[in-house]
């Protein structure tokens, strides 16, 4: 009886304490800035793609970091357009309402490669990086879009390794399908080197995002992941959740939706500067795990139908 109580209680707090989808933007969030420093409007995800690739990049204070990830993809992405003049791409550098200099590092690319090729958004407050990631999406003009971390921890060539994921899924329904990097493959040596508790941290997370959310990826939290232009706007149009368990939430989402999803091997390295504590951040990623299902159970939740947004 005791349990049945405290479920109650923990579903009308859940229910009670559920935010809505906040699509909206503030003025100055609508708009990039050129090389020679003229505001441009952003286009929408509801547009048709102009590009071939968009990549996202939410930077949260990465004016030291995002220089070496910047570095590696730009190398990587305008040697992929000298062998193949047909590719098109642009980056977008999402600035999560940073402390530092993040904007002022992210538009000297925009100065070096044009704002064609590379664009800033910055956000007017920090939203968390679910809520940068989808401010930007939201943004891009591309065929698919990535989203890939600002620390670099993820080979950036590996992009070949997520798109042969993608493209190998088959039936894709209304072209719609993601591919997702993943770490599982480096678990038993990270495990070698983690403390015990950490490990059991990591473990007892894995069986949560299992047994509330998803089913059958084993490792959701990889910053990673390559959409179809129709599957990110699908899934980012519904999701609640804006940070760390934001990528189990976008899942979720389109395991719900039935968008069929590839799970690919990726190159990793630890990053010195991570902006997750790893006590308090599991303990917040563990309840948000348990929350996100218990307000889709309620209804306080609801996958959206596509809407514009503001």
């Amino acid at each position: 009886v005791s349990f049945l109580l405290y479920f109650f209680q923990l579903l009308v707090i859940a229910h009670l304490t559920a935010g809505m989808v906040d699509l909206t933007r503030h003025e100055k969030e609508k708009y990039f800035l050129t090389a020679t420093g003229e505001k441009r409007l952003f286009p929408s995800l509801h547009d048709p793609h102009s590009r071939e690739l968009s990549v996202v990049v939410p930077a949260y204070n990465e004016e030291l970091r995002l220089p070496v990830m910047m570095d590696e993809a730009m190398e990587y992405l305008e040697n992929r357009q000298k062998q193949n003049p047909s590719f098109t791409y642009e980056v977008i550098v999402v600035d999560d309402g940073s402390k530092d200099k993040t904007t002022e590092v992210a538009l000297r690319y925009t100065t070096k490669y044009s704002a064609d090729k590379v664009r800033v958004l910055t956000l007017v407050k920090n939203r968390g990086k679910g809520g940068a990631v989808r401010m930007g999406t939201l943004s891009s003009r591309g065929k698919v879009i990535l989203m890939a971390d600002a620390d670099g921890a993820t080979k950036f060539s590996d992009i070949e390794k997520v798109e042969a994921g993608l493209n190998d899924l088959n039936p894709k329904p209304e072209n719609m399908a993601i591919s997702c990097g993943s770490r599982a493959h480096l678990e038993k040596d990270s495990v070698a080197q983690r403390s015990l508790f950490r490990t059991f941290l990591m473990y007892g997370f894995h069986f949560l995002v299992w047994f509330f959310c998803v089913k059958g990826i084993k490792d959701t939290q990889c910053g990673f992941k390559l959409f179809t232009r129709e599957a990110a706007l699908k899934t980012f149009s519904s999701l609640h959740v804006e940070r760390w368990a934001f990528d189990v939430e976008l899942l979720y989402i389109a395991q719900c939706f039935k968008i069929p999803i590839a799970e690919v091997a990726v190159n990793w390295t630890e990053i010195e500067g991570s902006k997750l504590v790893p006590f308090w951040s599991w303990l917040q990623m563990g309840r948000d795990l348990v929350f996100i299902r218990l307000r889709y159970i309620t209804g306080a939740w609801k996958l959206q139908s596509l809407h514009k947004t503001d």
